[in-house]
């Protein structure tokens, strides 16, 4: 239905000679595309294929019981399956849903160690720890995992059809720190507030594509949001039987409904004592990393300190929490936010929406959310790495005031900062230190900022070759002080040396 990037991910298991070495497990969020793409993957890379839902098809599980041996799992199967068809080199096991059977995951070192047939299994609920009580024997060194996340914004432009000229030359202007011309920068603007009330999840963009009409799209996605719940502290008995744990599953809604209103907070720090009086870290701490686990939430931490690296200086008590799919949290919102937001109008609450995108969109690119935040108020919205040191993400829908992000890059004895890119609706722009972007462009910078980026994009993929040029990256700031009669020359630039071009996903 959509095109999907896992199916590149893919592509690249198959043809590097993975398949042969390791099964490719997905993990994702339920109804994030997962069973399409992988099904879509398979019918146009295999001759045959052997799909087992273990949702739907629980007579199947019984085909590996006994013995882990190869010949007689599929001999079992094509009892069970009545189009299973195994010929060596030519057909691929698709493993849905394969949380439901512990066996049937086990044999994946079976079917590796023979060799004859790829492997690939999904699961919505695999990150879940102890959804089911007799997956113990996971198959340690024979699994390739991948992640799907709902679709980001470079596929929502795709779904749209926004042409690839178009992404191509927003690309262009960020690599050479330009301002993109203002009709294409409006509609980039417009395709953003698009995915902020959206988001990603295929069943709600196929609703807006077909109707153009935010009340379907809303009512999508609270049905969607609706069966997530139902999920909320489910796992499988010795037995095999799914069964809910109804204290976790208390703490899991409280946890979940209170997001929208820790997020509505000035200093968006989780507080347990938002959920109720009695809540605590020891009693709701094991609900928010099941959401964190199951992919319905991000958990961003505190740091102590701007110093490499980052995860040592984190504080594992201090945090916020921000829904993975921006359009989820919009529509546990009141129903005017869309068109305010559509128009727009990011004041206020709306501010902590476009936060929340920006940490979507870094989050999806496999960046670790940090902020910093002490107690004098000085605070900044996201904490990464970049050409190693500490970088400043933040987020203002309009020019706003970035005083702490100023003060950080201007005290060089107490902090080795040199860059901060800052997000909204404006165009491109420097000043102070800051590189503002429009927000259409976090992908770019998230894809820069990435712990996977040398991992990404293999050679043979089509690229035009962004990156942060020396245009952006100034090496000794000047600043302006009050009545410099030279405030047009904010900055002298000094070029440093061509850094490589790095294809980025985003730049297709």
């Amino acid at each position: 239905m959509f095109r999907r990037k896992i199916v590149d991910a893919l592509s690249e298991w198959k043809n590097s000679g993975t398949c042969k070495k390791k099964a490719a497990v997905i993990k994702g969020l339920r109804q994030v595309g997962k069973t399409f793409a992988v099904r879509e993957f398979a019918r146009t890379n295999y001759d045959h294929v052997v799909y087992i839902d273990f949702k739907k098809k629980a007579s199947a599980k019984t085909a590996f019981d006994g013995d882990m041996d190869v010949d007689s799992i599929t001999l079992k199967l094509t009892a069970v399956l009545s189009d299973a068809q195994f010929v060596p080199s030519r057909t691929v096991i698709i493993l849905d849903e394969v949380q439901e059977c512990a066996r049937a995951r086990f044999s994946i070192k079976a079917f590796i160690e023979d060799g004859r047939y790829d492997v690939i299994a999904t699961g919505s609920l695999l990150g879940i720890k102890g959804y089911n009580r007799k997956d113990r024997d996971i198959p340690v060194g024979f699994e390739h995992t991948l992640h799907m996340y709902p679709m980001d914004f470079e596929e929502f432009l795709w779904a749209k059809g926004v042409p690839d000229q178009i992404i191509g030359h927003v690309c262009e202007c960020f690599r050479d720190s330009k301002p993109v011309e203002e009709p294409i920068h409006s509609a980039m603007m417009g395709h953003f507030y698009e995915y902020i009330c959206v988001g990603g999840l295929p069943a709600v963009v196929d609703r807006f594509l077909a109707t153009n009409d935010m009340n379907a799209v809303r009512r999508e996605q609270r049905d969607l949001l609706e069966q997530y719940r139902d999920d909320f502290g489910k796992y499988l008995d010795t037995d095999g039987k799914e069964t809910t744990d109804l204290m976790m599953l208390g703490r899991i809604n409280q946890v979940f409904d209170s997001i929208p209103s820790q997020l509505s907070k000035e200093n968006k720090k989780f507080q347990y004592s938002n959920i109720s009086k009695n809540a605590k870290g020891n009693t709701h701490a094991a609900a928010i990393q099941w959401l964190v686990d199951y992919g319905l939430v991000n958990k961003s931490h505190n740091l102590s300190s701007l110093e490499l690296p980052l995860s040592g200086f984190k504080d594992e008590s201090v945090f916020k929490l921000f829904m993975a799919d921006t359009g989820l949290l919009v529509s546990m919102l009141d129903r005017g936010i869309y068109a305010q937001i559509l128009s727009g109008e990011l004041y206020g609450y709306k501010g902590a929406v476009f936060e929340n995108v920006i940490s979507d969109v870094l989050s999806k690119n496999g960046v670790k959310l940090y902020y910093y935040r002490k107690r004098s108020g000085l605070e900044i919205d996201f904490v990464s790495s970049y050409g190693g040191k500490a970088c400043l993400v933040e987020v203002k829908s309009t020019t706003g005031n970035t005083k702490s992000a100023k003060t950080v890059l201007g005290d060089k004895e107490h902090y080795d900062v040199d860059v901060c890119f800052k997000f909204g609706s404006y165009n491109v722009g420097f000043m102070y230190w800051i590189l503002t972007l429009p927000a259409y462009m976090s992908p770019l910078v998230a894809a820069e900022l990435s712990d996977e980026r040398t991992l990404r994009d293999p050679p043979c993929r089509r690229a035009i070759g962004c990156r942060v040029t020396p245009r952006v990256l100034v090496e000794h700031p000047v600043p302006v002080l009050p009545g410099d009669p030279h405030q047009t020359h904010l900055h002298q630039l000094h070029r440093i040396p061509e850094p490589e071009v790095i294809p980025w996903r985003f730049c297709r």
